[in-house]
């Protein structure tokens, strides 16, 4: 056969590919290796097969020439096809012996004499090593040997920034704690050229970064200008059509608690792109805490339609039967979808929640450490069990787990609320005072009515250490943020009490009884200020 020809056949079978049309692909290639037996062309078959899903055929033909395994290229393959096939223990011994430390840097590679025949894809491909480290990565974390995993994924991103998989998979499946995370970005050598990247990588691990902070890098990548300390690449100056980098702003909503933000912007992407699953992901978690079962149902019911085998698509059913309350219907549909995806931290992490709305106190406890075990750098599951232990008034392992929590991520607000409140009910109130204090100046936005609460407990904090007027400043900040605040107004009411300002106090007592009239103590306190209020008067005269 002619040079013409098969040239010719070749680039009939790189256009099949590209149409998906894998039959004649392999068909073509299959020619092309017959006639020449170039180690090239047989790579060409070799992948036609896998992508047309003969990947026990493609395998036997590329290790029925041991000498071809020598090239990297050839090695990796057989190993993508042993991935496919799920024989894992295989797939490792395919890619050779080696070792990694901690931070990710391969200390030992057995196969010395490995080498990459295909070197002009350097510049324009995925580093092959990289390649090699998420394959050896995907193999331990189907092991369940997680720890190895994680190591081998910081491998892949170290070998080659531009493996974004190995990325993703370090930060959803919470690998990292928020100071590895940060550790990792900054230890990765970027191109130039690809500095728009490191920005986007940014973006993903920022979780609770001040919102003047965030939202100008996502300005930057959105209008592809250039920020303080690099330039992005005009490729991408069409960004802000994105949905990925949209959706990272939407996960960051979440975790600030803007929820009616998060599910503003999850409602705008999903009109465009209605199969987006992250987005998908966090519509639904915002309209769980928004309360809006009949778009969750809507939208449950579109996933398991169109993606019966995807996790997320069970985890949305869950979603709806947690928002009204059913809540062991709930945990069958989330169980499910961590059997589909055991590596699924949303659907673990609401497992656990339906036995805390339950009050199952055993078994959220279990449930959660389980969960911490699996994401050794998510806090979640450390604060639930801190607020669990919580609500059985077990302060002192409350204080624990949330200490740890604040280890994994210094940065929550939440965090140092649920601290001043387990201060606050250990009477050690100038704690309670500090712990309340660094939770607001951890908050991301300008405080909402989500704060209310935390607002309340400064103020009773100062109360308590006689610091009277800063309580007041306090309890007048919850009520700006929420007009219609028992706790505020009987807080209000009792310090002016304190003060001997009868006036103020029974004001407010008549304010909180107008909200809660049977509540006790106002009715008890008013009654006293009531009294002692006369009495001032009677002997004043």
């Amino acid at each position: 056969m002619r040079e013409e020809e098969l040239e010719r056949l070749r680039a009939i079978v790189r256009d099949c590919v590209g149409r998906h049309e894998y039959a004649s692909a392999m068909f073509y290639a299959g020619r092309v290796a017959l006639a020449t037996g170039d180690p090239t062309d047989i790579y060409m078959e070799a992948q036609a097969l896998l992508l047309a899903g003969h990947h026990r055929r493609a395998l036997h033909l590329l290790t029925s020439s041991p000498p071809l395994l020598r090239d990297l290229r050839f090695r990796c393959l057989a190993a993508k096809c042993l991935e496919e096939l799920k024989e894992w223990h295989d797939c490792l011994t395919m890619l050779g012996e080696a070792k990694v430390d901690e931070d990710g840097n391969v200390i030992s590679q057995k196969d010395s004499n490995m080498m990459n025949l295909d070197k002009e894809s350097d510049d324009h491909e995925i580093n092959i090593l990289s390649a090699i480290c998420l394959l050896r990565a995907k193999a331990y974390q189907a092991l369940d040997n997680r720890d190895i995993a994680k190591q081998w994924f910081k491998a892949a991103v170290k070998a080659d920034p531009m493996c974004y998989e190995a990325m993703e998979c370090l930060v959803d499946n919470y690998m990292l704690t928020c100071e590895e995370e940060k550790k990792l970005l900054s230890s990765l050598n970027f191109r130039k050229e690809d500095q728009w990247l490191y920005a986007h990588y940014s973006c993903m691990i920022s979780k609770h970064e001040k919102s003047s902070i965030l939202e100008a890098k996502f300005r930057d990548l959105e209008e592809g200008t250039s920020g303080s300390s690099f330039s992005i690449s005009p490729v991408n100056k069409s960004s802000k059509c994105n949905a990925d980098l949209m959706a990272c702003k939407a996960e960051y909503y979440y975790q600030c608690g803007e929820y009616q933000k998060c599910f503003d912007l999850t409602t705008a992407i999903l009109e465009k792109d209605p199969f987006h699953l992250k987005c998908v992901l966090y519509y639904l978690v915002a309209s769980v805490e928004l309360d809006r079962p009949n778009d969750i149902y809507v939208m449950s019911d579109s996933l398991v339609k169109n993606y019966p085998n995807k996790a997320v698509s069970w985890f949305a059913v869950g979603c709806y039967y947690y928002c009204i309350k059913k809540y062991s219907q709930a945990r069958q549909h989330f169980s499910k979808a961590t059997s589909i995806e055991g590596t699924y931290a949303p659907a673990w992490i609401a497992t656990c929640n339906t036995y805390a709305a339950q009050q199952e106190n055993d078994h959220a406890l279990t449930a959660y450490r389980t969960t911490a075990r699996l994401f050794p750098g998510c806090h979640l599951p450390m604060l639930y069990i801190g607020m669990e232990s919580m609500r059985t008034r077990n302060f002192k392992l409350a204080e624990q787990y949330l200490l740890e929590a604040k280890k994994k991520c210094p940065s929550d607000p939440l965090v140092y609320n649920e601290l001043g409140v387990v201060a606050y009910n250990m009477k050690d109130y100038e704690k309670a005072a500090q712990w309340l204090e660094l939770a607001l100046n951890h908050v991301s936005f300008p405080l909402s009515e989500l704060w209310e609460p935390t607002l309340v407990n400064l103020g009773h904090s100062s109360r308590k250490l006689k610091r009277y007027q800063k309580a007041i400043t306090y309890y007048e900040k919850a009520l700006a943020l929420s007009s219609r605040s028992l706790s505020a107004f009987a807080g209000l009411a009792y310090t002016y009490h304190l003060m001997d300002k009868f006036d103020e106090a029974i004001s407010y007592y008549h304010q909180a009884l107008w909200l809660k009239p049977d509540d006790q103590f106002c009715t008890d306190m008013l009654n006293f200020a009531i009294e002692e209020d006369a009495q001032t008067r009677k002997d004043f005269l």
